[in-house]
Parts: structure tokens; C-alpha cells; sequence
């Protein structure tokens, strides 16, 4: 009987825990602009459960937000069952023509709470144009790699990157984007989740 039990305690699978990943970021998380189940977050959470994952997507999207209101609020964003972190900030940042380093601090400040809290991360970039000059687009841009280096986590460089792959961008910004001209539309957010999906699926797989 004792030899039996063993055997079936080995031969018996190990269930899994959902894995819980908070998503901390501004409008774009949030899914301004969209009905409900239209979002970022919904969508993502679709994408990924319709591919056998076991994942739970928290929306931490509050729109407006900058990177200091990111920082600002990761640390309760980070309760104990949060397994891993998605970071989309710095577009508010870039519209408001904020100090790329000032961005730089607070996006490293959320980086090292999420490595102390021993969570998994996914930063995810954007890409500036050159309305602030050179050398502003110049520090804003290479701030998402360099972190992403500096803290070792993985990086989605650029949030609107899937929806210009055809570098038609203003075809783009008809078929994919909202009125404001900032938000994706619905079929927007479907490219880029198609795009970010697999690099999330990865971050799951990575948890301990």
C-alpha cells in the first residue's frame, strides 16, 4: 500500500496555479476610448486563454497617467499573488515634452519595486518623434532598451510598432486609430496584441 501511494503520488500531475500578471499603464492599458471587452487588457486576456494559457490579466490602466503616477502607485499594484508585470508608460510623458531622464527615473524606480517584489517583467516601449529635437527623441527612445538591459527584463520596444509594419503609416492611422489620432481603434488593439501575445506568453512561461 505504502509503494502504491508513492507511485501515485509521482505518476499524479502537478496542478499549476493561474498565473496573475498586472498590467501598469496608462490610457492604452486602460482601453480608453473602447467599449468594454474592447481594450487592451480584455483583449490580451482573450488572446491568451484562447491558447491554453492559465493567466489572469489585472488592468492597472489609468489613462492620463505619467510614469511618476506609475511609480507612484506600483507598489500597491504589486500585491502578493502577482506573478508578473507588464509596464506601458511614458506617452504622457512624451506629449507633455517631460525630461526623458526625469521618465528614465521613475520607469527605473518601477522596475526595481517589480525586481524586489521577485515578479516577472514585460516593459513595453514607444518610439518619439522629433517634435522635442534630436537629442530629446534621442534619450526618450533608447531609455526603454537601456533599462531593459540595465534591469534584465524582457522588452516590447515599441507599443505601435505592429500597426505601421507595412510603413504606410498614414493608412495606419485611418484603418487603426482612433479620432484623437492617439488611441488604437478596436482592430488597432487586435494588431497589437496579435503582435505582443506571444512575447507574453513567454513572460508566463518564465514564472517560477
Amino acid at each position: 500500500m505504502l509503494v502504491s501511494n508513492l507511485v501515485l503520488a509521482v505518476s499524479s500531475p502537478a496542478w499549476a496555479e493561474t498565473v496573475t500578471v498586472a498590467a501598469l499603464g496608462d490610457s492604452l492599458t486602460a482601453g480608453y476610448g473602447l467599449p468594454d471587452g474592447d481594450g487592451f487588457v480584455p483583449e490580451l486576456q482573450a488572446w491568451l486563454t484562447a491558447r491554453g494559457a492559465d493567466v489572469e490579466i489585472v488592468n492597472a490602466g489609468v489613462s492620463g497617467d505619467t510614469t511618476a503616477g506609475g511609480l507612484s502607485r506600483v507598489d500597491w499594484t504589486l500585491t502578493p499573488e502577482v506573478d508578473a508585470m507588464i509596464v506601458e508608460l511614458g506617452g504622457n510623458d512624451l506629449l507633455r515634452g517631460i525630461d526623458p531622464a526625469v521618465s528614465r527615473e521613475n520607469l527605473s524606480g518601477i522596475l526595481a519595486a517589480g525586481r524586489e517584489a521577485g515578479v516577472e517583467i514585460l516593459l513595453v516601449g514607444l518610439r518619439a518623434g522629433g517634435n522635442y529635437g534630436p537629442e530629446y527623441q534621442g534619450d526618450f527612445n533608447a531609455m526603454y532598451s537601456e533599462l531593459a538591459a540595465e534591469y534584465d527584463v524582457s522588452l516590447f520596444a515599441d507599443f505601435f510598432a505592429p500597426l505601421t509594419a507595412d510603413g504606410d503609416a498614414d493608412a495606419a492611422r485611418d484603418r487603426f486609430m482612433q479620432a484623437d489620432g492617439i488611441h488604437p481603434n478596436a482592430e488597432g488593439v487586435d494588431v497589437v496584441v496579435a503582435a505582443i501575445g506571444p512575447v507574453v506568453l513567454d513572460l508566463i512561461g518564465s514564472v517560477d
